[in-house]
C-alpha cells in the first residue's frame, strides 16, 4: 500500500521584501487563503508576486489584494484571474484586532510572505507603520556598520591565526 505523502515544514513560494525595509512591523499573522484550484497549482510551481500587495478589512472579513498568482499554463477556461481579490481565514478576534488598530493614522496591513506548511497555503500578514525617509536611511547606515565590523573582526581573526601559524613553524 502506498503511505500518504504529506508535506512537512514550510516551503517559501514569495516574500515581500521591501515591506520590511518601507515599515516598521508591528505585530505579524499567519493566515489561509481562500484559493482555487489552479492558483494552487500555480503557487505549487514558486510563482507569486507579493510587491504591490495589502490587506484590507471589509465587511469583517480580511482581504488580500493586488497579489500576482500568474495564471496556470496547462489550466483551460477555468483559469483564474491574477490580480484578483482573495478572502483571508482568521479568528474573528485577530479581524477585529486589525480593523481597529489599521483605522489608526499611518497604519496599514501588509502581506511579508506566501507559503506552504503541511501542504497548506499560508500567508503572513503584518501590521506596520510608514517609514520616514530617514528611518529608512538610518536602517541602511545600521546594516551597513554591523556589516564591516563584522569584516574587521573577521579580518582580525585571520590575521592572528596567521600569526600564529608563522610563530609555530619557527
Amino acid at each position: 500500500m502506498a503511505k500518504d505523502k504529506k508535506e512537512t515544514g514550510r516551503k517559501l513560494v514569495a516574500q515581500n521584501k521591501k515591506a520590511r525595509h518601507d515599515y516598521h512591523l508591528l505585530d505579524t499573522y499567519e493566515c489561509g487563503m481562500v484559493l482555487t484550484g489552479t492558483e494552487v497549482k500555480s503557487l505549487r510551481q514558486g510563482r507569486s508576486s507579493l510587491v504591490d500587495g495589502f490587506v484590507q478589512i471589509d465587511g469583517g472579513e480580511a482581504w488580500l489584494h493586488n497579489a500576482h498568482i500568474p495564471e496556470y499554463t496547462q489550466g483551460t477556461w477555468t483559469n483564474h484571474s491574477a490580480r484578483r481579490k482573495r478572502k483571508l481565514l482568521m479568528h474573528r478576534a485577530e479581524i477585529d484586532k486589525l480593523d481597529s488598530k489599521s483605522q489608526e493614522t499611518g497604519h496599514t496591513i501588509v502581506p511579508l510572505a506566501i507559503y506552504f506548511k503541511e501542504g497548506r497555503a499560508k500567508v503572513e500578514i503584518a501590521l506596520a507603520k510608514g517609514k520616514k525617509e530617514y528611518d529608512k536611511r538610518q536602517t541602511l547606515r545600521e546594516k551597513q556598520d554591523t556589516r564591516e565590523s563584522n569584516r574587521a573582526i573577521a579580518a582580525a581573526r585571520r590575521r592572528q591565526r596567521a600569526t600564529a601559524a608563522r610563530a609555530q613553524q619557527r
